[in-house]
């Protein structure tokens, strides 16, 4: 039952302290599950983000599911997933509830205008830290390189990306 509870407060931690999204949660995450408790290591993390990334959903509780099912199966799955979503439920339900008494409030507006930094800086981070692991030979990074290409500038659809880096990782490796 520790390992269960521990699950839980490190994805509410996870959840409590990320903001911008599942992206901004992916270095916060890495380190809970590879570095403080060493649950999974580099390479699984790759691949469990790979596969959050494919499947429908939010990242973050595609994440959490995944790596919960991997620490203690079915319930730790959703322990992980609980753990993740709750912060932003409470936040959220706080937030609604006093939502017309502090929307004109300049302070608010003062505190999100300091946290969208943080945002880009999590995402960024995140980034960096799957390229080192991912792009681990020249293959890969063109791969990388080229797809960030089209995806980001002749828009092309990540899905169809995804299947045509596939193919390619197979034809190359």
């Amino acid at each position: 039952m520790n390992a269960l509870f521990q699950l839980f407060i490190s994805f509410f931690k996870i959840g409590a302290f990320s903001f911008g999204g599942g992206y901004a949660m992916l270095p916060l995450i890495e380190e809970e599950v590879i570095h403080t408790h060493k649950w999974i290591t580099s390479a699984e993390y790759i691949d469990i983000l790979a596969i959050a990334e494919m499947t429908p959903g939010p990242i973050a509780i595609n994440s959490a599911t995944f790596l919960g099912y991997r620490v203690y199966g079915v319930l730790g799955s959703m322990v992980a997933t609980l753990g993740v979503i709750l912060p932003s439920f409470i936040v959220m339900s706080i937030i609604f509830i006093s939502m017309y008494r502090f929307k004109n409030s300049p302070y608010v507006d003062w505190v999100f205008k300091g946290i969208r930094p943080v945002v880009i800086g999590l995402i960024g981070a995140a980034a960096v830290s799957v390229g080192r692991t991912s792009l681990v030979d020249l293959k890969g990074i063109l791969i990388a390189i080229t797809l960030f290409y089209f995806v980001t500038f002749k828009k092309l659809n990540p899905i169809l990306a995804i299947v045509i880096s596939g193919v390619v990782g197979i034809i190359l490796y």
